[in-house]
């Protein structure tokens, strides 16, 4: 498979979650260095891209002003990441989609690139990042995913069916994992804010 280029992809930021266990705010909109994580988010991952858009579900107008296209779900009540990821295959324009959370700050400014060569590499269908937890060992971090726009019709196929499971979903497909845990690699690149608490932790140098 040829190279991957960044105007082929488009990035999709994922913000469209209840924000539960944060006590129910807007995620994404929760303040980062000063400016919204989201927004945040979406000036790291911009570099790496042709195209950005976000998933959200509420403060529409809010996502709005960071001033690319917003989007929610397509699927009701809050249904999680495979809903963005739904959401984000329907509206892309570019052959690849690359996906991220909104509050995972620290994540790396290569992202796209290294999961665009092990895709390119592979000829694979999804390239997935993994990385090392608390546990000490390696695990893969579904949300930062690239995927090849003609994976609409499967995914629809898999949520119609009840399907809610990144994995579950990717695991039916050709997907490549990529482990973020060279010497240079930042071991805090993958740590996600569930709280406000990680989030005031994950600011600090």
């Amino acid at each position: 498979m040829p190279d991957i280029e960044p105007a082929d992809i488009t990035g999709l930021i994922l913000a469209g979650g209840r924000g539960s266990r944060m006590g129910g705010v807007d995620k994404g909109l929760q303040t980062f260095r000063g400016i919204p994580l989201a927004l945040h988010t979406m000036l790291r991952l911009q570099p790496q891209v042709g195209h950005l858009m976000i998933n959200a579900n509420r403060n529409i107008a809010a996502y709005e002003s960071f001033g690319v296209p917003v989007w929610p779900d397509v699927l009701p009540d809050f249904a999680g990441p495979l809903a963005g990821f739904l959401t984000g295959l329907e509206r892309c324009e570019t052959p690849w989609l690359a996906t991220v959370p909104c509050d995972t700050p620290l994540f790396p400014t290569d992202l796209v690139a290294r999961l665009a060569d092990a895709a390119a590499k592979h000829d694979a269908q999804i390239a997935m990042a993994m990385a090392r937890e608390e546990d000490g060992n390696l695990h893969t971090q579904p949300v930062f995913s690239l995927l090849r726009v003609d994976l609409l019709e499967s995914l629809v196929r898999f949520t119609q069916a009840g399907g809610r499971k990144i994995n579950a979903w990717t695991d039916q497909h050709k997907t490549m994992t990529v482990a973020f845990n060279t010497a240079g690699d930042d071991p805090r690149a993958f740590f996600n804010a569930n709280t406000l608490a990680q989030l005031h932790e994950l600011q600090q140098p």
